[in-house]
């Protein structure tokens, strides 16, 4: 039976999965298992968040890798509240001018240039491992070499693609051109079928490297000189100076109440704050007192994500270049929400989207784990689209993200391109404070779609009381760039028609679409657990 097909549908039942002593929840069985092993073997939760996106990095490559960039929030044992920001910017080199000179046309005026959305320069500096390692040796209880084990073994020994990460591999097939690209991706010459064994032995072998050597061997290594030689050699800027600078951060969350949750998000260069007014705007127009999934609470909601959108995607970038407004305050979102009525607002009067940056329906991987000592983390590994910018790193089996898509040549634009300046990113892990010992590790990716998710999920679970498994299962809808109302067709018609009535211009869409979640909370003490049932994974704990 070839069960690639028919992807976008799902009909099993899943509940919600309960332990003891541990629980991981991500978009991949075989990742989520590496987790659970660590957590076994001694390992705390963020031992196990690292031996997880490790682990996603070689069985779900379609979404993510050492090419990218890793953000976290998380609640200690010890009550600390706290985040994770290692993402790297642009080169020292990649000024607007520089940028615009290499990629025009010979015959074109490089004022009128744009920012491609693949290609060596919409490479980032990447902070995945320097962002492993810190959380290792901050927050962790093993080392780094211990939580690489599973990963390793998983590229070196070869395991079976799952059916849904099968579907995305076949991207690849046009994406990479270079030799050595094709090699580490598609050895066969074309993508692995879901069920066929995948072995990365390239990307197994750098992983040997960095649990031997550390994280310093691909910022100041030889494979730092390979990600470097490979971006310069295709026109790009990064250099190995790029490299060697760069350091993660532990940043305090920023927070807004729902529903008598203390929601935590983090701050920019993420789309944190556009989670966290949409929030107080739904509040602001009492969306939560309407059912979830009915007319009235879609209408309320979707008003609300678009103007937290309008706001968000339009000031939200590196903070030590710009100022942004305090867009996740309730007086703020007060004064946003006196325009909302019973109609739907106009999309031309609703901007949404940073210009050309194809940032609306990128994907990444998600992972929550939590343990018994008390540790909750939600945690986040991104590429960015896919396979990235089609780069692939010499031999290590690195393919480089394309992050740097997100930023535009227009000088006047918040998000403007910059040397160092981090660029805009869709990523945000969610973190919330259900009662004085709930707390719940939550996300929703896919780009646009996060903030959109983070809202419906905790709609669901705070105003309509469900469990975390069903608060997934839910059909789900997304404010689109185009200003469509996208939804899933599970919705009751007559639902999607009282929305068209007010305005809406609904349209539906695959379950694809809507994004990948996991859940994970520990109540005093009983660990629970959820996933995403329009992706391969799996909630298990012990």
């Amino acid at each position: 039976m070839d069960d690639t097909v028919d992807l976008d549908r799902f009909a099993s039942r899943r509940s919600v999965a309960y332990a003891s002593r541990g629980m991981v929840a991500t978009s991949q069985p075989l990742a989520a298992e590496a987790g659970v092993s660590v957590l076994r073997d001694g390992g705390n939760a963020f031992d196990a968040a690292v031996a997880t996106a490790a682990a996603l990095n070689v069985v779900e490559p379609t979404s993510t890798g050492l090419g990218g960039d890793v953000f976290a929030l998380y609640r200690t044992a010890d009550d600390e509240i706290g985040g994770l920001r290692s993402c790297g910017g642009a080169p020292d080199e990649a000024t607007i001018e520089n940028v615009r000179d290499s990629i025009a046309d010979s015959d074109a005026d490089p004022a009128d240039a744009e920012m491609p959305f693949t290609g060596p320069h919409t490479v980032t500096v990447p902070g995945t491992a320097r962002g492993w390692e810190a959380t290792i040796s901050e927050l962790g209880s093993l080392t780094l070499a211990d939580v690489l084990e599973p990963a390793i073994e998983y590229a070196t020994e070869g395991y079976p693609v799952s059916p849904v990460i099968a579907h995305h591999w076949k991207a690849a097939e046009n994406l990479f051109t270079d030799e050595h690209a094709r090699e580490a991706f598609l050895p066969a010459g074309r993508a692995p079928a879901a069920g066929e064994k995948a072995r990365l032995e390239k990307l197994g072998r750098t992983m040997e490297r960095i649990a031997a050597e550390g994280a310093d061997v691909l910022y100041e290594g030889e494979v730092g000189e390979a990600i470097a030689a490979e971006v310069r050699e295709k026109g790009g800027f990064l250099a190995e100076a790029d490299l060697a600078a760069f350091t993660p951060e532990f940043v305090n969350p920023v927070s807004t109440t729902y529903g008598g949750a203390e929601i935590y998000e983090l701050g920019p260069n993420n789309q944190g704050l556009l989670a966290l007014e949409a929030l107080n705007l739904a509040e602001a127009v009492d969306a939560g007192e309407h059912p979830p999934g009915s007319a009235d609470s879609i209408h309320y909601s979707a008003e609300a994500m678009k103007r937290a959108f309008h706001d968000g995607h339009f000031y939200t970038t590196d903070p030590e270049y710009e100022t942004i407004p305090p867009l996740h305050e309730k007086a703020y979102a007060a004064e946003r929400a006196e325009g909302i009525t019973e109609q739907a607002t106009p999309a031309a009067e609703v901007g949404v989207g940073i210009p050309d940056s194809g940032a609306e329906d990128a994907d990444t991987v998600l992972l929550c784990v939590a343990d018994e000592a008390g540790n909750v983390v939600s945690y986040i590994n991104s590429r960015f689209a896919g396979f990235g910018s089609g780069l692939v790193a010499g031999d290590t089996g690195i393919a480089l993200q394309n992050r740097g898509a997100s930023f535009s040549l227009d000088p006047e634009h918040p998000n403007s391109l910059a040397p160092g300046k981090r660029p805009f990113h869709t990523l945000i892990p969610g973190l919330a404070k259900l009662d004085t010992e709930d707390w719940l590790a939550f996300g929703v990716m896919g780009g646009y779609m996060q903030p959109q998710g983070h809202l419906q999920v905790l709609s669901h679970l705070l105003d309509g009381d469900r469990s975390l498994q069903a608060a997934l299962d839910a059909p789900r809808w997304r404010y689109r760039e185009d200003g469509r109302l996208a939804v899933e067709s599970r919705f009751d018609p007559e639902v999607l028609t009282a929305l068209a009535r007010r305005g809406h211009d609904v349209t539906v869409a695959p379950p694809s679409a809507f994004g990948g979640g996991q859940l994970v909370r520990n109540r005093e003490g009983v660990l629970s657990g959820a996933t995403e049932p329009r992706k391969d994974g799996v909630a298990i704990g012990y």
